[in-house]
């Protein structure tokens, strides 16, 4: 089988296919399916996509396009979503696609909790088939990923972990926010008084890797609800991210990266734990 083909097969037919469906849900299958190949297992991917891409919405277009000058304020606008997929396209054909990340990081990291950070969940996976190698389909799917990211652009409540506690104690200590029925936007709006006494208490000092196994280990044993699994994983996309640019995300970055993925399970949310594979993103 060729493994490169699949992810690539892959990839072209879900990109006829929208970033959210259902309302505001976040299509997982081009992240499940470049990590269901890199994984070892191509061989299910299309028959796991058969059963998904029937749920999902089609590929929203474009009405008023993206400009240079102009992308500020279309930025963290969802009702500009195919204008922004329709600006990534052509950046990623007409820029290297270092020169793009470069460019769009810092634009782009500042609101990292976008679709509860499934904007950068779904490029550091992109980065990941780039760095294997590069053609249409990857860059397509940068660019989608970009796009995504910054239609849904979100900015969290931010403070420097200063005191010296560990994840799960510093977990623990932290108020759920008063209302729970809406979605992400209306939990991370209610955050802003809640931070000052948990980020007092989080260590900053703590390796990163270790600060998100802690505290994905704790919340799994105290069956905490959670968004917490883009939380973490989102955290862990800076890193792929940092590849292409050549260096270590910035401190800033990291800081936005932990702040937005502590908010993030602050919020609350459905259970992700436990899953039994990689391909259950695509059920």
């Amino acid at each position: 089988m060729n493994i490169d083909g699949t992810l690539d097969e892959a990839y072209e037919r879900l990109h006829r296919t929208g970033p959210e469906f259902e309302g505001r849900l976040s299509n997982h299958g081009p992240m499940a399916v470049e990590s269901m190949v890199r994984r070892g297992h191509a061989r299910q991917v299309h028959r796991r996509l058969d059963r998904y891409v029937r749920r999902l919405d089609e590929l929203p277009r474009g009405a008023s396009p993206v400009t240079a000058d102009g992308w500020r304020a279309a930025l963290g606008d969802p009702h500009r979503l195919g204008d922004w997929l329709a600006f990534f396209e052509r950046e990623v054909t007409e820029r290297p696609r270092r020169t793009v990340l470069e460019t769009w990081w810092p634009r782009l990291l500042p609101g990292i909790a976008a679709g509860a950070t499934h904007g950068v969940i779904r490029t550091g996976h992109a980065v990941h088939a780039l760095l294997d190698h590069e053609d249409g389909p990857r860059l397509a799917e940068l660019g989608q990923a970009l796009g995504y990211w910054a239609a849904r652009w979100q900015q969290v409540p931010s403070a420097v972990p200063s005191g010296t506690a560990g994840p799960a104690s510093a977990l623990a200590a932290v108020p759920r926010v008063p209302d729970q029925k809406a979605g992400i936007n209306h939990r991370l709006g209610q955050l802003a008084d809640l931070t000052g006494a948990a980020s007092r208490r989080a260590s900053g000092a703590a390796g990163e890797g270790r600060a998100v196994r802690g505290v994905s280990e704790e919340a799994s044993a105290t069956g905490k609800p959670d968004w917490l699994c883009p939380a973490a994983q989102a955290v862990g996309n800076l890193h792929p991210l940092g590849v292409p640019l050549a260096r270590r995300p910035p401190v800033s970055g990291q800081d936005d990266g932990h702040t937005a993925g502590g908010r993030v399970v602050l919020a609350g949310g459905r259970s992700c734990l436990g899953r039994a594979d990689v391909g259950d993103g695509l059920a």
